[in-house]
C-alpha cells in the first residue's frame, strides 16, 4: 500500500480547489495520506502571515485533524544530514525546507506528492505530481 506524504505545494493546491488534486486526494483513502510536521510549520507560518484570513485557517485546521501529521525523528535527522551533504557534493542542493520534508518522506516510506521538480535530485525519492495527469 502506497502512502503519499503531501508537500507543502500540493497542500496549496488542494486548500485552492486544484480540480486534479482535489480529485486525486479524494479518491486516496485518508489513512494513505500523511504530512511532514515540516509541512505543518509551513502551513503554520502562512497563517501567522495572514491572521485575517479565518477562512483560510478554518480549511487548514480541517486538514491537519484530517491527515496524520508525522513528527520528526533521529532516523529522519540522521538521514536530513546525509541527503544534504550527498547532494551538496553533486551541486544539486535542495532548500532546507525541502530537504527535511524529502528526507521525512523517505524516511516514512511515502511517495512524495509535490509539483516541485528539484525533488527529483534525490536519490530513491519518489515523487509523484499530482497537478498532472
Amino acid at each position: 500500500m502506497t502512502r503519499f506524504m503531501l508537500d507543502t505545494n500540493t497542500v496549496g493546491y488542494l486548500l485552492r480547489g486544484h480540480p486534479k488534486v482535489a480529485q486525486r486526494a479524494a479518491a486516496t483513502p485518508p489513512r494513505r495520506l500523511c504530512l511532514s510536521v515540516v509541512t505543518e510549520g509551513e502551513l503554520r507560518y502562512g497563517l501567522a502571515k495572514r491572521p485575517e484570513a479565518t477562512k483560510l485557517r478554518s480549511a487548514v485546521e480541517e486538514l491537519l485533524t484530517a491527515i496524520e501529521v508525522l513528527p520528526w525523528t533521529r532516523e529522519t535527522a540522521r538521514r536530513y544530514g546525509a541527503m544534504r551533504a550527498a547532494l551538496e557534493r553533486r551541486g544539486k542542493p535542495l532548500g532546507p525546507l525541502d530537504l527535511m520534508i524529502a528526507a521525512h518522506a523517505l524516511e516514512s516510506g511515502a511517495t512524495l506528492a509535490t509539483s516541485e521538480r528539484a525533488f527529483h535530485a534525490v536519490a530513491g525519492l519518489e515523487v509523484e505530481d499530482w497537478t498532472q495527469d
